[in-house]
């Protein structure tokens, strides 16, 4: 009975004993005190289905990308586990028997021959950069190790390793080594591929590939071997994985729409992620299209694009320079957000304008000549007037007297406004005082806003602001035209001829040169999207012989060939949209007439006193008597928009070289004021 009192005092004094020390130890793994848990990964801005377009570094220089469990193929997960730790999914942070065995062979080999670390006691090590042969160093892998299987799950753990391993130099994370070494995401991996990033962890800068590439080789082929004798692959595909090669450089990390991805980084700097609308494909065609435009260019010429769905108002593409560099060209300026004058771009918005407002119709008539309006006296470029001739054919060859004459009609701040309701920021250069002149692109816009402006007339003169954020939400429509305006003036424009070697394809587009061959822009649209091109020097040097028409339009052909094989056709015209030849019109949408006509005429502006309007007269001895009254001599008299006499003076004279049939005279006094009539001559 004493001996087995005894004994039982024995038993309970170990197994309390043991619990104490259990107790003990479960306090100690309780209270260590763990590194940070979250692990700082690079920001990255990804296109509008998920595809990586530029990654950046963490603060210290290395190359660190998210990746979660379901982004990675499990065909690695379970070359990992086979090969670093078999039993992570059942021990408790530390493995004893690898333990044990890793001491064995130490023991008896006399060096280390196995580390007899588990993923977890690995996962310690990289978050607290501990090293890995001190002993202090392993105790404390131990006890952060089991502390974390306690704080995390399995998976949690995992991702910890996939975002940490090292694969020499400044890349870390299975991400960032597949994109570095492989140049793709680790979603689908190839057995030897899988088994190439298992092995560099465990000697990272002896293993890697761009340096050590058969050192990189030995080691995979050692994992494809333990994957062949734990039945992973087949016989067959470790021998296909062997003979694959192995890297040997190191490739750039993505890079693309580099303005737009540093946008994005300062419009929002806690984000990490970034998902933008643009299309990963049309972007690098584009970037590949503008370093192919400027070889051959000189230094300095610099290109931008932009290209917008008009339908949703998203950026697909978005180039702000042919290269994102410190060159001659600046590449590092993102020129679509540079404000530039843009010439003649602004030309059709002044025609829908006019159109809105009844003042005149694609196939009204208008003077092209000379014009004064308080000492401001546009020229067209050429300095050739082509005299009466429809506003139609005046918006397709970029005349700027008739655009001058609308806007002085409509007024310059109506001008502006209609680009305030359409989203677009401009800058006026002086005293911000608009004149006559914005109609002839003297003020300051941006391509985007551009873009924009075009979108509007493309969405049947509805403005909606554009957008690059997939999460972002665009604003309510804002109608700044009438749907029949915004139709016509693209029906014109689509009547446009294309450059040489372009397809004719109806593409709706306008050129524009600023003044002093600064800026060469090209906007075009058809049924769903609209593009926009700019070609300068940043600095805002001239570019001698640079007109939209020739540098621009060309690329901007190119960059639809490269949205569709096809354009997608425009709209049909609106139903209230009036069709009509000029003979059809309502007779004050004929001819042109600013609202100051009616008091230019009681001032004293000519008229004809012979031939009345809508006379038919026969001539004689093929002659035409004219007769003249009001206005100041000298005076200017055309047929059709040909000159016929320039700087009568006489006020009654005989007019030779006119042919039978109708005929519209336009007399043009020393004051620029004018006068018209319509006959019929026998």
């Amino acid at each position: 009975m004493r001996r087995f009192s005894l004994f039982m005092f024995v038993v309970a004094f170990v197994l309390l004993t043991g619990a104490m020390a259990r107790d003990r130890f479960d306090l100690w793994i309780a209270q260590t005190d763990l590194p940070a848990l979250v692990v700082p990964t690079g920001t990255q801005v990804l296109d509008r289905d998920g595809k990586l377009l530029r990654a950046y570094t963490v603060a210290d220089g290395r190359w660190r990308l998210h990746l979660s469990l379901d982004e990675v193929d499990p065909a690695y997960i379970a070359a990992l586990l086979a090969y670093e730790d078999k039993r992570f999914r059942d021990h408790g942070g530390v493995d004893p028997r690898s333990l044990a065995r890793a001491a064995w062979q130490a023991l008896t080999n006399g060096r280390v021959v196995s580390g007899g670390s588990t993923l977890t006691m690995q996962v310690a090590r990289l978050l607290e950069s501990s090293g890995t042969g001190a002993l202090d160093g392993k105790l404390r892998q131990i006890r952060v190790a089991l502390a974390l299987e306690r704080r995390l799950t399995k998976d949690q753990i995992l991702e910890l390793y996939l975002n940490l391993a090292p694969f020499g130099g400044n890349v870390e994370g299975v991400r960032a080594a597949a994109l570095a070494y492989l140049g793709k995401e680790p979603r689908r991996l190839t057995p030897s591929e899988a088994a190439l990033l298992v092995a560099i962890p465990q000697s990272p800068e002896r293993r890697r590939p761009d340096r050590h590439p058969d050192a990189a080789q030995a080691a995979r082929n050692r994992v494809i071997d333990r994957q062949l004798r734990d039945g992973l692959i087949d016989s067959d595909q470790a021998a296909a994985a062997r003979s694959e090669r192995v890297p040997t450089e190191r490739r750039p990390f993505p890079a693309l729409a580099p303005h737009m991805a540093d946008r994005a980084r300062a419009d929002q700097p806690g984000l990490s992620t970034h998902h933008l609308t643009l299309d990963i494909d049309l972007q690098m065609a584009l970037e590949q299209l503008a370093r192919d435009t400027l070889k051959g260019q000189g230094e300095r010429l610099q290109i931008a694009m932009v290209v917008a769905d008009h339908r949703t108002a998203e950026i697909l593409a978005s180039v702000g320079s042919a290269a994102f560099e410190a060159d001659q060209r600046q590449g590092f300026v993102d020129m679509t957000q540079a404000l530039r004058s843009p010439g003649s771009t602004l030309k059709p918005i002044v025609y829908a304008l006019a159109f809105d407002q009844g003042l005149a119709h694609p196939e009204t008539l208008i003077e092209d000549r000379p014009v004064n309006f308080d000492g401001y006296q546009p020229k067209n470029f050429d300095k050739i007037y082509h005299g009466t001739l429809l506003l139609r054919d005046a918006l397709q060859m970029s005349l700027n007297t008739p655009v001058v004459q609308l806007t002085d009609a409509i007024g310059p701040t109506r001008l502006l406004l209609a680009l305030d309701q359409s989203g677009v920021h401009y800058a006026i250069p002086g005293t911000g005082k608009p004149g006559l002149a914005v109609a002839l692109g003297g003020l300051g816009v941006t391509l985007q806003d551009m873009v924009q402006l075009y979108a509007m007339l493309a969405r049947g003169g509805v403005a909606l602001p554009l957008h690059w954020r997939m999460d972002g939400t665009s604003a309510e429509g804002q109608r700044v035209l009438s749907a029949a305006s915004a139709w016509q003036v693209g029906d014109i424009l689509a009547g446009l001829q294309p450059p040489a070697g372009s397809p004719e394809n109806r593409l709706a587009y306008k050129t524009g040169t600023s003044y002093g061959h600064r800026d060469a822009w090209a906007i075009g649209f058809d049924g769903r999207y609209v593009v926009g091109i700019w070609m300068g020097r940043p600095d805002g040097t001239p570019v001698p012989g640079a007109f939209g028409a020739d540098l621009a339009a060309p690329v901007l052909f190119q960059a639809f060939a490269r949205l569709s094989p096809q354009l997608t056709p425009q709209p049909p015209a609106p139903p209230e949209t009036l069709l009509a030849s000029n003979s059809e019109l309502p007779q004050p949408l004929q001819h042109f007439r600013p609202r100051t006509a009616a008091f230019d005429d009681a001032l004293g502006g000519p008229s004809f006193d012979f031939p009345p309007p809508g006379a038919e007269v026969e001539l004689l001895n093929g002659a035409l008597l004219i007769r003249l009254s009001g206005g100041t001599a000298p005076f200017t008299l055309m047929a059709d928009g040909a000159p016929l006499i320039l700087g009568l003076t006489a006020r009654e004279t005989l007019v030779n070289g006119l042919g039978r049939g109708f005929t519209d005279l336009t007399v043009i006094d020393a004051e620029g004021r004018s006068a018209k009539v319509s006959l019929r001559l026998r």
